[in-house]
């Protein structure tokens, strides 16, 4: 099992900066409900379904933590078992990850132009390390101790291997189709530029928590610092959605002052149709403006499109 520093002292690091991260996921909840409230309801549902599962498993790990370092302090034999809710707070960063991912597929999908081969390969991926992460969650609830842990830690490196595939391809595939998007036009390139860096940031920290893991796994086999990053990898992904929903005003403020207007939601108007400066105020749309150009960047939530009417606006 390794020393208490590279067992225990990792779960409880794990524990720490995941608690230190929950509170920031806390945060962007409440502004997200604040701000957002009109919102479509299943983007709301998603948002409160991923704060539910990233709580319950907070609760878990420090479940774990508090029977190995308090209920069970100085007793030996039973430091040696495996806490039920060590197993199963797994599961739980997996429904995470699944809906979190499953979001930024469905903006991959919207921003390819419904491309089916980008759409298909990251839900491949996806699936798969929900798939992975079930049978590894049955397989350890049938361990007892420590000691049967190498027998599942194959699965625990393929769950952390896929999660970072995952995440990778996302942030190409959206990089590539917002690359795409491009006009010439230094406005709305300028929009884009920020755009793709937003979406490398936020698919960069689940990789590398992913690929830590991994890493620890490898480089110390026979100790549990993995741990201490996969506790910290579902409270990542809450945090990479609520930042890409919260962060739409801040981009539509930020578009103003380029004398843009901003809108999250697709347009439903035809393309040919003049488009009245009535019409250019709706709360929600991602639309922008620049004097006779607008343009849009085109996805559920951040979009694009190029439409020229020097009379429209």
């Amino acid at each position: 099992m390794g020393t208490a520093d590279d067992s225990f002292g990792a779960f409880l690091v794990g524990v720490v900066v995941s608690a230190m991260l929950y509170g920031v996921t806390c945060v962007q909840t409440w502004y997200y409900f604040s701000r957002y409230f009109s919102d479509p309801w299943h983007v709301r549902l998603l948002v409160s379904a991923v704060f539910i599962s990233d709580s319950i498993h907070q609760a878990l790990i420090t479940h774990t933590v508090y029977t190995y370092l308090v209920t069970d302090f100085g007793n030996v034999s039973e430091l040696e078992k495996l806490v039920w809710s060590l197993s199963v707070e797994v599961l739980f960063n997996g429904f995470t990850g699944l809906m979190v991912q499953s979001f930024f597929t469905m903006r991959v999908y919207r921003l390819s132009k419904k491309n089916i081969f980008a759409t298909a390969s990251v839900l491949s991926l996806v699936i798969s390390e929900f798939v992975l992460v079930v049978i590894y969650v049955a397989k350890a609830l049938e361990l007892t101790t420590f000691i049967q842990v190498p027998q599942i830690r194959p699965l625990s490196m393929s769950v952390n291997a896929v999660a970072a595939a995952g995440d990778i391809l996302i942030t190409i595939f959206l990089c590539i189709s917002l690359q795409q998007s491009r006009t010439g036009l230094h406005q709305s390139d300028t929009l884009i530029n920020k755009l793709m860096l937003f979406s490398i940031n936020t698919g960069l920290l689940t990789s590398i928590c992913a690929v830590m893991s991994l890493i620890s796994i490898l480089v110390w086999p026979d100790t549990y610092v993995y741990i201490a990053f996969y506790f910290c990898l579902g409270r990542l992904y809450c945090n990479s959605l609520l930042a890409t929903l919260n962060v739409r005003k801040g981009i539509r403020r930020d578009s103003d002052e380029d004398h843009m207007s901003i809108s999250l939601h697709r347009p439903r108007r035809p393309v040919n149709r003049p488009i009245s400066s009535s019409r250019m105020g709706m709360p929600n749309d991602l639309s922008i403006k620049i004097n006779t150009t607008q343009e849009y960047v085109e996805d559920e939530f951040l979009s694009a499109k190029n439409l020229e009417s020097s009379q429209s606006l």
